[in-house]
């Protein structure tokens, strides 16, 4: 959906190959999202189960003196917060993969914006921090090659 006007510029590389490695980079990070998806809704079932639990023992009539130096870890806002952050990095990852994605098919800067509902500065920042990730990743791969003699 290109629109007439909007910033086409591609700091991805959006030729048939980008397209291939960020649809792949996306496809990553949506079965991370998926797999963060799955460990956050454990984490809240055993949330709410230690919610229960306190209100379980509130109710036979123990004060929070009694009850918070006896509690198991991870406490529940403990578990809460493990998942939250989980899921802000994970998902913040996907936004930015399925953005350079999106770029690489053809999308405009200002079409991705209106698509996630952010500005087409925050997708431009978006696009730079993959370009950032993908030197950061190939700098740490010449790092670990073998050196030819």
């Amino acid at each position: 959906m290109t629109t007439a006007g909007d910033n086409a510029d591609d700091p991805g590389g959006a030729g048939s190959a980008g397209n291939a490695e960020s649809a792949d980079d996306a496809d990553r990070a949506l079965a991370a999202l998926g797999a963060q998806l799955d460990a956050s809704v454990a984490d809240l079932e055993f949330a709410r189960r230690r919610v229960r639990e306190l209100q379980e023992l509130r109710a036979r009539g123990l004060g929070w003196r009694e009850i918070v130096p006896r509690e198991e870890r991870p406490l529940i806002v403990e578990t809460v917060t493990r998942a939250l952050d989980g899921l802000g990095a994970i998902g913040g990852r996907f936004r930015r993969e399925e953005a350079v994605a999106l770029h690489a098919e053809g999308e405009t800067i200002a079409g991705i914006g209106r698509l996630f509902g952010v500005s087409r500065q925050r997708v431009s920042a978006y696009l730079q921090e993959h370009v950032q990730l993908q030197a950061l990743r190939a700098a740490a791969e010449a790092d670990h090659a073998p050196s030819e003699r």
